[in-house]
């Protein structure tokens, strides 16, 4: 598997672990806000690093790191992703995942063989909108049957979602509270507007406008066993 990076230490992406992040290369959607555009874009990728490699830093961190986050892009497309993390586990590593659940059979094998920790899937907005804020036509019975597996596999999980004014409405977030109603945790996550992009023409539809999210949480929070927003 060829990688687009890690990053050796992380307190944020895994929930209460000293972990490190590892990216993947390519992705199934087209997220105009997406903040890691060389990781979706293959012409963009640059600082490639082999799995020898990462591997090799694992190894020496045995005993210091609790955790792996397998990120992207969107790992679940890798042909050898269940073998790359078989890897990670036999080494002794907590593994989270995080996901745009366009793999539900990826995922189904995945979560069969135990082979996580902890599941992190992207909701992108209402079902409604889906294909707006991928940029990309969406199998959305493939994200309802991904959400659903998640929700029900008895593995710690959370769902989360960047709120782009502009491309999200307040009534995206009722529709999302009634999709993924129960969920164990859910969170708004803030659009950075001078973060890097994948497109940079969204600028012209996120300039001047605003959302309340501490409106939308205040609103949907009953939903969820948990509810945050991460800025």
């Amino acid at each position: 598997m060829i990688l687009g990076g890690f990053q050796k230490l992380t307190l944020l992406d895994y929930p209460g672990k000293i972990a490190t992040t590892v990216f993947t290369l390519g992705c199934s959607f087209r997220c105009p806000f997406c903040h890691n555009p060389e990781l979706v874009d293959l012409r963009l990728a640059h600082n490639e690093e082999s799995e020898k490699e990462f591997f090799e830093f694992l190894a020496r961190r045995v005993g210091k790191l609790e955790g792996v986050c397998v990120t992207g892009g969107e790992p679940t497309i890798q042909p050898d992703i269940i073998e790359f993390i078989q890897k990670i586990k036999k080494m002794g590593f907590l593994v989270k995942l995080d996901s745009n659940g366009t793999r539900p059979d990826v995922l189904k094998k995945i979560i069969d063989q135990k082979l996580v920790d902890y599941i992190a899937m992207d909701i992108k907005s209402s079902l409604e909108n889906y294909d707006k804020t991928t940029g990309s036509k969406v199998d959305k019975d493939r994200i309802r049957l991904s959400v659903n597996m998640i929700m029900h596999s008895k593995i710690p999980h959370e769902f989360r979602t960047t709120v782009v004014p502009g491309l999200h409405s307040e009534k995206d977030f009722d529709d999302i509270a009634k999709w993924i109603d129960g969920a164990e945790n859910y969170f708004l996550q803030e659009y950075r507007e001078e973060q890097k992009i994948l497109d940079q023409n969204l600028k012209k539809i996120t300039k001047g406008r605003t959302i309340d999210l501490e409106k939308i949480q205040k609103k949907i929070e009953k939903h969820f066993g948990k509810m945050g927003i991460r800025r």
